[in-house]
């Protein structure tokens, strides 16, 4: 008797502390997927950038470190996961979902709208890789080229390889805010690991980047959630 497979995950979601390595993963595996990549950070950075309202009030936590209220989040999500281009041709609602929820009330919410997880995938990193990987970080106002100090340092120190202006060393970048918004993380997001433990795949993020997205693709491979490109998955994975 063959052994029973199991359904096809079309709703992922990315768990795992800022600076875990979530949104590199998202970036890296969206072409093999198909699916929409949906980015509560994203999200967020553009609602600031443009000062709407939310925006407003959302920069207002991100600066002091915090996580954002659930109330904010529901309103920017709600909407975008209804889009055509979160839908499969046959109707099917397909994700990958980057940084929500992060709490057991939105996770409800998430449930309430009948799009809760197939699979959930935890990048786990310690908190002091964490602190090194997010301190270094620095980033251009004015194209938003991201670098590190460490891992990707720009040629010319303090200044945009691609236009010349000059770094920014994000609030939310800086040591307090991060340690905050890790307590915060393990606080208010810690639980879902144990609310999800039925469909959640634990990876260490501390590995090198390829490693971290190898063991991804091996994963979402097995529960039918990749659409094969050729010569694409071949690159990540032997």
């Amino acid at each position: 008797m063959s052994p029973v497979k199991p359904q096809p995950a079309n709703r992922i979601i990315l768990l795992g502390a800022p600076g875990a390595g979530k949104g590199t993963v998202a970036k890296a595996l969206v072409d093999l997927f198909g699916l929409s990549h949906l980015s509560t950070g994203d999200m967020l950075r553009a609602a600031v950038a443009a000062g709407t309202p939310l925006g407003v009030q959302a920069k207002s936590f991100m600066d002091a470190g915090a996580l954002v209220p659930d109330e904010l989040m529901v309103g920017l999500i709600a909407d975008r996961v209804q889009q055509p281009d979160c839908k499969s041709p046959s109707g099917v609602v397909r994700f990958l979902l980057d940084g929500f929820p992060r709490t057991l009330p939105q996770a409800d919410a998430l449930d309430a709208g009948q799009l809760g997880p197939d699979l959930v995938v935890y990048l786990a990193v310690d908190d002091a890789i964490i602190v090194d990987r997010l301190c270094g970080r620095r980033t251009c106002p004015g194209c938003g080229s991201p670098f590190h100090i460490h891992f990707a340092p720009p040629k010319v120190d303090g200044i945009c390889d691609r236009c010349g202006t000059a770094l920014v060393h994000r609030s939310d970048d800086q040591e307090a805010a991060i340690r905050k918004r890790l307590e915060a993380f393990h606080r208010q997001t810690g639980p879902l690991v144990g609310r999800y433990a039925a469909c959640l795949v634990t990876i260490d993020g501390a590995q090198a980047p390829a490693d971290v997205l190898a063991q991804v693709v091996r994963t979402l491979r097995a529960r039918g959630a990749i659409v094969e490109n050729a010569g694409q998955t071949a690159n990540v994975v032997s």
